[in-house]
């Protein structure tokens, strides 16, 4: 095999999952813009998403490296089955890592903003976002990673190649949309908003 074929066949795998990337983190950033009542009703939110997205894309990014590994190890098949208590426990392990670094998170930049003299929501309503996000982002992003690495693997492609793209732009776009949702709930059920 060529450098040639093995540059082509990398970008005949990439360049689809990069692309989709490329689009999905426009469209969080869209959805971002558009959060302007949200970040002025949460002080410190804005210090949050860089956080709480880098979060998605490291716990999850992680978990769909290990689905990966296990497949090229034949440990695991490329499909969901009922028996199967290591793509379970892993997708567990992922979605419980997300909501505590979430919530980790939360914790930081409040304390960090209230050290700086800046204004920052109560530490109540930080958790409480972080997690709603935390939970809601982490069973999408659980179940697309499943469902991409094993589709990927199926036809032939590497679900190394294709899992950090798809790992970034589903944490993006669901991340933020989920940022919302947590945002507009919290403030909710705390009688702000």
């Amino acid at each position: 095999m060529t450098v040639r074929d093995v540059a082509v066949e990398a970008y005949r795998e990439a360049l689809p999952a990069l692309s989709t990337s490329l689009v999905g983190g426009l469209i969080a950033g869209v959805v971002l813009g558009g959060m302007r009542a949200e970040l002025r009703a949460v002080p410190g939110l804005l210090v949050l998403v860089p956080a709480l997205l880098a979060t998605r894309g490291n716990v999850y990014g992680s978990f769909g490296a290990r689905i990966a590994t296990a497949l090229h190890q034949g440990l695991i098949e490329p499909t969901v089955t009922a028996g199967d208590t290591r793509l379970r426990a892993a997708a567990a392990a992922a979605i419980s890592n997300g909501i505590l670094t979430s919530t980790f998170a939360s914790i930081v930049a409040f304390f960090v903003l209230t050290a700086l003299g800046e204004a920052v929501a109560p530490l109540p309503i930080l958790v409480g976002v972080a997690l709603v996000a935390g939970l809601l982002s982490g069973i999408v992003l659980a179940v697309v990673v499943v469902t991409v690495v094993f589709a990927g693997y199926r036809r032939g492609y590497n679900p190394d190649t294709i899992v950090g793209p798809v790992v970034t732009t589903t944490g993006d776009v669901f991340g933020i949309l989920f940022l919302l949702i947590a945002v507009r709930t919290v403030l909710v059920v705390a009688g702000v908003f």
